[in-house]
């Protein structure tokens, strides 16, 4: 592996990163996102993700150089750059000083869904911290995978991929054009689907039977699912509060959703 010294904040490599870490248009453009951390990128190392470039300090050589040697020997090339070009390229005020290049066609191929898997949809989630922790949880508890609406924020942002702690790089993801249509489409293939509503009057997610074969679906942060796709639903779910909030964070409904999803087959 070719190691390269970088010591300017204007070279072309550092901008490269920094333009890619930044813009969602430029990742999808170009079929690379990026990574920054010790275990984040040792992780996409360990996870198969190729990575085209890492840069690295002196600094974090000597203090994370267990990490860093996993991640040397996936690289392809590696620059150790200077103190002054890590603090231009992250994101986090206390930088660990390492950063990678990811492509994204080394990520799992989904496949088709199986008819004993237990999924969950996501319909114009917008937080990338919301959607990394809705990663996190799905990882954590089993589930077979996620679906997105193609109008939801960026799986491979900086704070999505973070907040997933490597989930995005293992996980099976279909991203739907069009939402209800596809659970529609699910439907009529045999799947259950299961719409996540603040509607008292829908069905308690406690008294649901999520049956292998089940896909939950859950909304925006601030609007929840839209009419369309709650309809396309086969049945309309609620998580029952005593409190006075009228609905949940939309990852804190999603963990619960998935949590009763994968216990419902052990107490059935």
């Amino acid at each position: 592996m070719e190691k390269i010294r970088i010591e300017s904040r204007k070279n072309e490599r550092v901008k490269a990163y920094k333009k890619l870490s930044e813009s969602a248009a430029e990742r999808a453009k170009s079929g690379r996102f990026t990574a920054e951390g010790a275990r984040l990128c040792a992780d996409a190392a360990e996870s198969g993700i190729r990575i085209e470039r890492v840069f690295y300090t002196e600094r974090a050589l000597e203090k994370y150089g267990p990490y860093l040697e996993k991640i040397f020997q996936k690289a392809e090339i590696a620059y150790e750059i200077s103190e002054p070009v890590a603090q231009l390229m992250s994101e986090v005020r206390a930088s660990q000083e390492i950063f990678c290049v990811l492509s994204r066609e080394s990520l799992p191929e989904p496949g088709a869904l199986s008819q004993n898997g237990f999924y969950i949809a996501a319909e114009r989630m917008q937080d990338p911290s919301n959607l990394g922790a809705l990663f996190r949880t799905a990882e954590a508890l089993g589930i077979s995978g996620v679906i997105l609406s193609k109008d939801s924020c960026d799986r491979f942002s900086p704070k999505a991929l973070r907040a997933s702690m490597g989930a995005v790089f293992r996980l099976p993801v279909w991203e739907a054009e069009d939402l209800p249509e596809s659970i529609r489409a699910f439907g009529k293939a045999g799947f259950r689907t299961f719409a996540a509503v603040p509607d008292r009057g829908a069905k308690s997610v406690l008294k649901c039977n999520f049956a292998p074969g089940s896909i939950a679906v859950i909304g925006n942060e601030g609007a929840g699912l839209t009419a369309e796709a709650s309809e396309a639903c086969e049945t309309r779910v609620t998580i029952p509060m005593r409190g006075r909030a009228e609905s949940l964070n939309a990852s804190a409904a999603a963990m619960i959703l998935m949590w009763e999803m994968m216990r419902s087959p052990e107490v059935e």
